[in-house]
């Protein structure tokens, strides 16, 4: 086993020479730039350069606001946004000049942006628009007058990048809806062409249908009669995923099967690509013929099916109701069907905002602790910089702003990312002013490529983005009267110090993750738990649906925790271990699960269900109490003994009627049984003071 001091250097390395696939459409990164560079271009040839500077400064601000998901959303964000910043900007432009003000306003503007990460990502840059516009603003104190102006010009920045953003709506009303089906379902095509699947040969699939519940159902969903569409094609990919899970579950023969998976493969990246572009999916409907003819050639052609002719049949049914659907998922199609209305789950719906901060205000917070750093670092950095009088000293706050997280492995990424490529962006500044003409106009050229290269690379390569965005950021300046050379090497100076502000204000104090990694893991054993006791009542398949979308959260939640605690210094070998091999057994007890609810779905009668309902409980039973022992750290009590009552349950199912289905069921419960008992074999095996005593779990 590697030393954590291995893999936190591992990790450094690999954040600064993995490029990721960009992920920012053209239309965003030329949107976004127009919004920073026509407003200076327009100032400068109308001999109003300061007010062009201004409306760009607020574009830049707001930039990273503009996010995909339903134009309500995005609206109400980039708004947010933009108030955050002129509200920011007109109490730094007032009281930057009188030290203990701005001191208490950067410390209360700190403590409250950054507990705004409570309530995510998106939400969380506005919290760091507002801090960034605060001391940049208050570099420059001025009289009320000027101050509202000022601020006023970086409102209207933001608003402009609003405009742009939201240009479209009226024309792509469900664009955005349109593209999160259009990721799922192609998503289901690649899981579709692989005859023996992992959930984690296809990482992206998890994650997009959590984002595909909260873009359809959440709290800034669109409404209409195509929203009902949307919605079906929602459950049909859940019910999709489910009958490809339990084909790669079952073991069916490949040879018999791969042309109806590559068949179904087909319908489904067809699908995709229709949602995308918004057509008729006539592609899909000929594939689905030629899926049905498959279909049938499948059963004339070999009397052994693999036990599996309910989950063919059942998923060439919900292929062709998602190609029927697809046709009216849109503005331009009509709803020729109407569809129970789907409700979001308990799991992803927004709590009140004022509960959701006050649960919030306790050290055992993350969201707290990382408050409580940010007031302090934001506000010590500017005392700093005002002490040792920086040039440009609002770089040191500004920096210790961003690059300071809630999680060690963020801020160390953050931090030494920006350091280097500042540095890079110091080099890179020199040499294009040196070879571009000396003129305002190729500078604002040069200036747009830039722009447009950090908005691009941004999610790709951060420190590559910040090479570009120290550019950027230095000719701005320029049109300013700052001299860039004088700019650039004062940025490195202040982005060094901010970053080792940031890092040395986690340590001081810290939210490790191996504190709360056990945590995480048992609530996503918990959330399987709940999973197959909502399978025990099979008649309630809205439970069944609900159940699933919170294990998938709970289990996103469990990755995220142990790539954080990956990276962290000092963290256990053993409990590194202990995570990775409870998260890859989980996995297969999840798959096994959802091929229950598959054959539960669609097997008419089952056999012994009563009996299968019991054994459900006790499966749940076994889990709950075995993130019980992990959370609390202590010994697994006394387990249900769930391989008799599987041999009991397989009994029962041997005089069945339905002689396939009891079969089913039987592998599906030894499987199930093997899935829990790993669980608690790895749990044991983390205790060897337990494991001594203790009898060992069934194989």
């Amino acid at each position: 086993m590697p030393s954590n001091g291995y893999s936190l250097r591992a990790h450094a390395i690999e954040s600064l020479t993995v490029i990721k696939r960009p992920d920012v459409p053209l239309r965003v990164v030329l949107r976004n730039t127009a919004a920073v560079v026509l407003p200076l271009g327009i100032g400068m040839a109308m001999g109003h350069s300061q007010i062009g500077l201004g409306v760009a400064a607020g574009a830049l601000d707001t930039m990273f606001s503009d996010q995909p998901g339903p134009y309500r959303q995005r609206m109400r964000q980039l708004v947010l946004a933009s108030l955050a910043a002129g509200l920011a900007s007109l109490v730094g432009f007032l009281i930057g000049g009188e030290l203990l003000p701005i001191l208490i306003a950067t410390a209360a503007c700190g403590f409250f942006g950054g507990l705004l990460v409570v309530f995510g990502v998106d939400t969380a840059r506005v919290g760091m628009t507002s801090m960034i516009l605060l001391v940049i603003t208050a570099s420059t104190p001025t009289s009320f007058g000027a101050a509202l102006g000022g601020a006023t010009l970086i409102f209207a920045g933001g608003l402009l990048l609003t405009v742009f953003s939201l240009a479209a709506w009226p024309l792509q009303r469900y664009w955005p809806e349109r593209q999160a089906l259009a990721s799922v379902y192609a998503g289901l095509a690649e899981l579709a062409r692989q005859q023996a699947h992992d959930d984690a040969d296809v990482p992206a699939l998890t994650e997009a249908m959590t984002t595909l519940q909260h873009t359809l159902l959440g709290r800034h969903r669109a409404h209409g009669r195509a929203m009902e569409a949307f919605g079906v094609l929602l459950e049909l990919a859940e019910r999709i995923r489910l009958e490809l899970t339990a084909m790669g579950e079952l073991h069916a023969d490949p040879t018999t099967h791969a042309m109806f998976r590559d068949d179904a493969a087909r319908v489904l990246a067809a699908i995709a690509d229709a949602l995308e572009q918004g057509e008729s999916p006539e592609q899909a409907s000929h594939a689905l013929q030629t899926l049905r003819a498959s279909e049938q050639a499948l059963f004339e052609g070999s009397s052994d099916t693999g036990g599996m002719p309910a989950h063919i049949h059942a998923l060439s049914g919900q292929l062709a109701a998602a190609v029927r659907n697809a046709d009216w998922a849109g503005s331009r199609g009509e709803l020729r069907a109407s569809a129970a209305e789907t409700r979001l789950p308990q799991s992803l719906r927004s709590s009140a905002t004022w509960a959701t901060l006050r649960a919030s205000l306790t050290p055992r917070s993350v969201a707290f602790r990382h408050a409580v750093r940010m007031a302090v670092c934001l506000s010590a950095a500017l005392w700093i910089s005002r002490m040792l009088q920086l040039p440009h000293g609002y770089w040191l706050p500004m920096t210790a702003a961003i690059v300071l997280r809630p999680d060690f492995a963020a801020t160390f990424n953050f931090g030494l990312q920006r350091v280097l490529g500042t540095v890079l962006g110091l080099v890179l500044t020199t040499v294009l002013l040196h070879i571009t003409p000396d003129e305002p106009w190729a500078h604002l050229a040069l200036m747009a490529v830039l722009c447009m290269a950090f908005r691009y690379l941004a999610t790709a390569h951060y420190g590559i983005a910040v090479a570009a965005l120290t550019g950027t950021v230095v000719i701005l300046l320029s049109f300013e009267g700052v001299n860039p050379g004088l700019a650039v090497s004062d940025r490195v100076i202040n982005t060094a110090l901010g970053c080792g502000m940031a890092l040395l204000a986690y340590v001081a104090w810290p939210t490790w993750e191996r504190g709360r990694a056990r945590a995480a893991l048992a609530v996503m054993l918990d959330a399987y738990a709940s999973y197959l006791r909502s399978l025990a009542r099979s008649d309630q398949r809205n439970a069944h649906r609900d159940a699933r979308t919170a294990a998938r959260t709970a289990r996103i939640n469990a990755q995220a925790s142990i790539d954080r605690m990956r990276t962290e210094p000092a963290t256990p070998p053993e409990l590194l271990a202990l995570a990775r091999a409870l998260f890859a057994n989980s996995n297969r007890l999840a798959r096994t699960a959802m091929t229950l609810e598959a054959v539960i779905d669609d097997v008419a009668t089952l056999p012994a269900q009563a009996d299968i309902s019991r054994f459900a409980e006790h499966a749940a039973d076994a889990l709950q109490k075995i993130a019980a022992a992990l959370r609390e750290q202590h010994p697994i009590d006394a387990l249900p003994d769930l391989r008799s009552l599987q041999r009991t349950l397989v009994a029962l199912m041997q005089d069945a009627p339905d002689r396939a289905a009891g079969e089913l069921l039987a592998r599906i419960s030894d499987r199930l049984v093997d899935n829990i008992n790993a669980l608690a074999y790895v749990m044991h095996r983390s205790q060897p003071e337990v494991a001594a005593t203790a009898a060992q779990p069934p194989a």
